[in-house]
């Protein structure tokens, strides 16, 4: 047997001032988004946004649906809908942020395992990094790269 240990690194920023401009765009565009997504069921809603290599913010909201599993989170919404109207723009970034009982979350919460399937995918695509920005009430944690989510992730090697 062999012990392996995989290390996540994660950095914490107390305020949105620590962020140069288009980082603190990006992460608004995230707080904004929120208030379009359609969580009647849960009352939890997300909003996500993605940085494309063109400048472009492509935002994004959770979408629910009475058959629970038909609905789909923030951060595919936004992933699918830049790919689909920028297919050869690689994604720099993507920031999430969620709202519920009337605020903003007060701890930053990370993508579901799907999503962070997506943004891995995503990255391997374009061969680029993605940073990811959770954004919370009072906290934003930083991610440099999607594989640090999901180091263990399904490629196309297992495909062949």
């Amino acid at each position: 047997m062999k012990k392996v240990d995989i290390i996540t690194t994660t950095y914490e920023y107390d305020s949105i001032e620590e962020f140069n401009e288009v980082e603190k765009r990006l992460i608004n565009k995230s707080k904004e988004a929120v208030k379009n997504a359609y969580a009647p069921y849960s009352k939890f809603n997300v909003g996500a946004a993605v940085l494309l290599a063109n400048g472009e913010i492509i935002s994004g909201t959770n979408q629910e649906n009475a058959a629970y599993p038909s609905g789909l989170c923030a951060e595919r919404v936004a992933i699918f809908y830049a790919n689909s109207k920028f297919p050869e723009i690689p994604v720099k970034a993507i920031a999430v942020t969620a709202f519920t009982n009337n605020k903003f979350i007060e701890t930053p919460i990370p993508p579901c395992g799907s999503c962070r399937q997506v943004i891995v995918e995503t990255q391997t695509r374009f061969k680029t990094p993605i940073k990811i920005y959770l954004v919370s009430k009072n906290k934003i944690t930083v991610i440099e790269d999607a594989k640090t989510l999901l180091p263990i992730n399904f490629d196309e090697h297992f495909l062949t």
